[in-house]
């Protein structure tokens, strides 16, 4: 799992950034430390445990949520959400395979000749 490159439009420039992709225990922690469904708490949660610089290192302390609260507008954190979460933009169209949960078993009827 190599650590991938995200960047995010930012009113004044780009931010880039490193992370590794997201496991289900780093999502759960963030959930856990967003204390509810607050989608703007759970995104900057996420951001300050899985973004990196280049060279590895955090680029956010948890001290820095209150500021980073207070700092983003709430488009960047939505944006920055999608990103962490590898999400499909909504413009680009993407083909998506239903699959039926449940496989088709031969039917056991046996028909008249």
């Amino acid at each position: 799992m190599e650590p991938q490159r995200k960047v995010v439009k930012l009113p004044d420039g780009d931010f880039e950034f490193w992370m590794r992709p997201l496991t289900l225990a780093q999502r759960a922690k963030a959930q856990k430390l967003a204390g509810g469904d607050d989608a703007t708490s759970f995104a900057l949660q996420l951001l300050v445990m899985v973004a990196r610089d280049a060279d590895g290192q955090p680029l956010f302390v948890p001290g820095e949520l209150a500021e980073l609260r207070n700092a983003i507008p709430a488009k960047v954190v939505d944006d920055l959400m999608l990103a962490m979460l590898d999400a499909q933009p909504k413009d680009e169209e993407v083909e998506e395979e239903v699959i039926d949960p449940k496989p088709s078993a031969p039917s056991s009827k046996k028909t008249a000749p």
